[in-house]
């Protein structure tokens, strides 16, 4: 093939997001949806690569795609380019103007309603010329798109090791029943005192189901979990309806209908600031300098009330 012009580059450029999201997804759709773009655009835009360099990248395979070698090729090559190259316009851009710029920011499913809206607001107050993309989500996933760099900064439960972090506070955690449950008029109980209770608790995949069965092994029984669910405002309701018991972190907004029984010994999760590995804009610096600084002052604390 001969070597490629100036001109031949420049236009392939905007393309390479395309091919990307397409070898990444092995998917024309998803790859179209993730991109927010019609499926026939795309499809346009790999032609167009294709048709740019002079060789076939993707091949069919039923409803999917697959990379023929020199797509594999130049996907292990290009891989994360478009990514690296918008993050470098971000930090020029910033650099030019230190007030502004976007930050790609997470928290957990356990908080949203109250603390993180409270954090941000203010935050906003002092730099509300910053942009800020939202993301809620479980743990892992978090940690994923913190590595990937689609996320720059993220309040984490708990703080992943592999990453950089700063310790923030920790959450506690305690037994939820509905007021009309026996254990309703208990202050504190064993982990050893609810071996035949049914649980209600999020599916096995979730952090905090691992470590409640942690605790529920190191009390020498396995729980008897009737209903899983991943959304923690659901699985309260449940709780209240009387359905099943459950151990969780305070909620941000009140449940009349719940009881907060504390646990003997110590059950908790730290919560930190978690960065990805790549470096921060200046915009990221200073959301990080604010949450590090006022985050425990909107986070929930250890105290008596539901």
């Amino acid at each position: 093939m001969d070597e490629m012009s100036s001109a031949q580059v420049e236009a392939l450029v905007p393309l390479l997001a395309a091919f990307e999201a397409a070898a990444g997804e092995g998917h024309i759709t998803r790859a179209a949806e993730l991109l927010g773009v019609p499926q026939s655009s795309l499809s346009r835009r790999l032609k167009a690569v294709e048709q740019t360099i002079g060789v076939q990248l993707f091949q069919p395979v039923g409803r999917r795609v697959a990379l023929t070698a020199a797509g594999h090729e130049l996907f292990e090559r290009t891989r994360g380019l478009v990514r690296s190259l918008g993050d470098a316009i971000d930090v020029v851009r910033s650099n030019a103007d230190p007030d502004s710029g976007l930050v790609r920011f997470g928290f957990p499913l356990t908080l949203g309603p109250v603390s993180i809206p409270s954090l941000l607001a203010d935050f906003h107050a002092g730099a509300p010329r910053i942009r800020l993309h939202l993301v809620q989500a479980h743990g892992s996933a978090l940690v994923d798109m913190l590595g990937d760099g689609r996320l720059d900064l993220a309040v984490m439960i708990p703080v992943p090791a592999e990453l950089p972090s700063i310790i923030l506070g920790h959450q506690p955690i305690h037994l939820y029943v509905a007021r009309t449950h026996p254990l309703a008029a208990r202050t504190e109980v064993e982990f050893g005192d609810l071996a035949g209770e049914e649980f209600i608790a999020n599916p096995p995949s979730f952090h905090l189901r691992r470590l409640f069965d942690s605790w529920c092994a190191e009390a020498g029984f396995t729980p008897h979990v009737a209903l899983e669910t991943t959304e923690f405002e659901t699985l309260r309701a449940f709780v209240a309806h009387d359905l099943g018991i459950a151990v969780l972190p305070a909620p941000e907004t009140p449940h009349p209908d719940l009881v907060r029984i504390d646990l003997a010994g110590e059950h908790d999760r730290s919560i930190g600031l978690v960065s990805g590995n790549h470096r921060p804009t200046p915009a990221v610096a200073r959301l990080r300098e604010h949450v590090a600084a006022h985050a425990m002052s909107y986070l929930p604390r250890t105290d008596k009330t539901v």
